[in-house]
């Protein structure tokens, strides 16, 4: 019974980046836009919170002062977000302004926020002497939280009340996400967009601006799972290519969830318990195996759910389709 808790709570823990970057790219895809560039922007953000965290960190030693862990995760939070939408910005501009190919504009974002994020890490790490990483105070920032007495419950205290504050940021992400879709003006708006932009364009909705909003912002929360990657994963130290492919999952779980954020919260947990499976389950099967499981599940579900198409389960309408208003 121990086992199969501290597997589910290390799902948890594996699962939020997936969950960040699935609910990122639902929301831009809801706005029409296919973007593959999870995975850059993951970087970006990963990268651009570990700089702001240590930055702080080091402009309070220059003034010998004390360094606080609320405020180095706050300004890692800011800057993550502030990253994964600057990269989400420049895709926008290309496919909405430009009208250039999603596919392609997604895959070159990809790249270019690999190549970007390992850059600049490589370039903290030469200048602090060998490798870049956070104090203790700032570890502890992203630690798991206790609210006693609720973490002190048998059971469910640890399977629901001991995470870190980035996994509660996650869910309330998801059924804010849920909520603004599903009940809000603006979310049906940005809904009519992605099925039908022509027909949204007539009724008086501003395609442009809805486009840009949710795919910047959906960057934004990609970003943030990168910094995720590197604060939480990797302990606040830089670690060359440490999102290590969770982006091009993310990308899948979108349409294993059938661009529902609520269905993400069940996808995310099942790879991430698949990504951390060897650690707590021994098949007798060779370690390789067991880390090529989340993308053989990854496989197995884009067949399994091209054979199941439904209306409901499908992508927008109109996602991957450039709108061109003279076009109508």
């Amino acid at each position: 019974m121990d086992k199969i808790i501290n597997l589910l709570c290390a799902a948890v823990l594996a699962g939020t980046p997936l969950l960040l970057g699935t609910l990122g790219n639902i929301l831009t895809s809801k706005a029409g836009n296919l973007n593959l560039g999870v995975e850059g922007m993951m970087f970006m953000g990963g990268v651009s919170g570990l700089m702001a965290a240590y930055c702080y960190e080091q402009w309070a030693l220059a003034g010998q002062g004390a360094s606080s862990g609320v405020t180095a995760a706050l300004l890692s939070l800011g800057a993550s977000f502030a990253a994964g939408g600057l990269g989400a910005l420049i895709y926008a501009f290309l496919v909405v302004t430009l009208r250039a190919n999603q596919n392609v504009t997604g895959l070159t974002l990809a790249i270019f926020g690999a190549g970007f994020a390992n850059f600049f890490g490589e370039f903290m790490g030469i200048r602090a002497g060998g490798y870049v990483a956070v104090s203790q105070t700032v570890k502890n920032a992203f630690a798991g939280l206790r609210v006693s007495p609720l973490s002190d419950i048998p059971v469910l205290g640890r399977l629901l009340f001991q995470y870190n504050w980035v996994v509660y940021f996650a869910l309330l992400a998801a059924l804010l996400m849920a909520w603004f879709l599903g009940r809000t003006r603006m979310g049906l708006n940005l809904r009519a967009v992605g099925e039908n932009p022509a027909t949204a364009d007539a009724a008086g909705i501003n395609v442009t601006l809805y486009k840009y909003a949710a795919t910047v912002i959906g960057g934004g929360v990609c970003g943030v799972g990168g910094m995720y990657m590197v604060m939480v994963t990797c302990s606040g130290v830089w670690v060359h290519n440490c999102v290590n492919g969770y982006g091009w999952l993310a990308v899948a779980l979108v349409i294993f969830a059938a661009w529902s954020p609520l269905q993400a919260l069940a996808a995310s947990l099942i790879f991430g318990g698949l990504s951390v499976l060897r650690m707590y389950v021994s098949l007798g099967i060779p370690m390789q195996l067991y880390d090529m499981l989340p993308y053989a599940a990854t496989v197995f579900v884009l067949v399994l759910t091209s054979l199941r198409q439904s209306r409901e389960r499908s992508q927008p309408a109109g996602c991957g389709v450039n709108y061109f208003r003279e076009d109508r």
